[in-house]
């Protein structure tokens, strides 16, 4: 429902077919397993631990001597085994199914919307033409008063068809559109002939005459899949390596790229060893003039001005250098933290799964509740919240607030504190979500304040 709401605007109206919606909504709901998983990972162990509870089965099983954690022990493999299946989905699934789905759905945004004429308006969607229908039957196919204008030459309207009727008829293949005319004129005005004696205009009458449409320009092409593969959302973990390696290796040559730059327009100071060298040249020889002013008063007037100018012109070519080299360094910065996010974002999701069943697990079993109704409600209100912190983390790594370690690790880290205090609530037979123990309390401090 998401992607519809997002990119509905843009595919309706484009005349597509079943199996292409079928197939991109399918490569993009792969996209959402990951984030699908920890919701039900959590979900199913409230509602698993809550039934177990609620029919006093865990009772049971502590009065046995088993433990809650060794009974939660066979489950916690199962669940580290699931977080191993998400990471290799994805790291390996994701990818192609980024690259899959975005690709076609460029494809889908940049494709020519479906012919369609409408009786009273003149339609421009062929290349070349603007067809004017004034009356369509019910049928779809009949269509009277028609006007085309033809200026596929690039010499303006200079080819105008009129007719009374005709009957539009697509191919088979919808690769043409035939227009089968009947009593109509064709004005067709030719080049120019005999130098300045102006055009040669053509008229023919035609009581039966087929216009034919090349319709092969609506027709969706496909590109070239490894032109997306450059995108940080289409790698696995190896790729991210490389790529971060190589950002890396580019950052390191950001400083001597500068100084090659600037050396044409700046000699002084662009190497700390060529400046020492000077000053100590300019130290030793004490037959250089000592200025008692600025170097500008002892330039002679008739070259002042052009001193002055080749001055600016090398600043402003400085000044512009260093703005693309800085518009450069940021562009590469963003990637690098892009690849960063990504490349965390393989980890994070699946140990969400093992981290949302040691919430899930213990909540289960101090809230004693099954089914569908408060499991349902207290799942969905810890991944909401676990949700938003992880949005929240990756903003702030993206606006290169937090590095992307602690960004894409925050809603774990802060979540984790809280596993482990409602395990030990659960091993303690907590009462923290009983509606008696708050009753209890309430009355307790009731009867302070009416004692006072």
């Amino acid at each position: 429902m998401q992607f519809f709401w997002l990119y509905m605007d843009e595919l309706i109206g484009k005349g597509l077919g079943i199996w292409m919606i079928l197939q991109l909504l399918f490569y993009m709901s792969a996209t959402m397993v990951p984030l699908a998983l920890p919701l039900g990972i959590l979900l199913a162990s409230i509602m698993t631990f809550g039934n177990l509870g609620e029919s006093f089965e865990l009772v049971a099983i502590k009065s046995a001597g088993i433990s809650l954690l060794r009974f939660m022990r066979p489950l916690l493999l199962v669940i580290i085994c699931l977080g191993g299946f998400a990471f290799l989905f994805n790291n390996n699934i994701i990818p192609v199914a980024n690259l899959k789905a975005l690709s076609l759905l460029y494809d889908l945004r940049n494709s020519k919307p479906s012919l369609n004429i409408r009786a009273g308006q003149f339609n421009k969607d062929i290349e070349g033409f603007s067809i004017r229908v004034g009356e369509k039957d019910k049928d779809g196919h009949t269509i009277r008063d028609v006007l085309i204008y033809d200026h596929s030459s690039g010499y303006g309207n200079d080819n105008v068809v009129i007719a009374k009727e005709g009957d539009m008829i697509p191919s088979t293949n919808k690769q043409v559109l035939v227009f089968r005319l009947k009593e109509g004129w064709r004005y067709d005005e030719g080049a120019m002939r005999g130098g300045a004696q102006g055009y040669e205009q053509k008229r023919i009458y035609f009581k039966k005459w087929d216009k034919v449409f090349d319709l092969s320009s609506f027709k969706l092409s496909r590109t070239n899949e490894d032109l997306f593969k450059g995108a940080y959302q289409m790698m696995n973990i190896r790729q991210l390596n490389e790529g971060i390696d190589s950002l890396r290796r580019d950052e390191k040559k950001v400083p001597k790229s500068v100084s090659s730059y600037l050396s044409p327009y700046i000699s002084l100071g662009m190497f700390a060893e060529d400046e020492e060298n000077f000053r100590q040249k300019l130290d030793s020889n004490k037959s250089m003039i000592k200025y008692d002013s600025t170097f500008l008063a002892h330039i002679p007037d008739t070259l002042r001005t052009q001193v002055i100018d080749l001055a600016m012109s090398h600043i402003r070519n400085s000044k512009g250098l260093l703005d693309i080299s800085a518009s450069d360094k940021k562009i590469k910065t963003e990637n690098f933290i892009k690849y960063q996010i990504e490349w965390h974002r393989k980890f994070t999701l699946s140990f969400a799964c093992v981290l949302l069943f040691l919430i899930g697990a213990p909540l289960g079993a101090i809230i004693r509740k099954g089914g569908v109704g408060m499991p349902m409600i207290i799942a969905i209100a810890f991944f909401i919240l676990f949700h938003i912190m992880t949005i929240v983390g990756e903003k702030l790594a993206k606006s290169a607030a937090l590095d992307p370690l602690p960004g894409m690790w925050m809603a774990t880290v802060m979540l984790l504190p809280i596993a482990f205090f409602l395990i030990n609530a659960a091993r303690k037979d907590s009462q923290i979500f009983s509606k008696e123990m708050y009753v209890r309390v309430w009355s307790r401090t009731r009867k302070l304040f009416v004692k006072s």
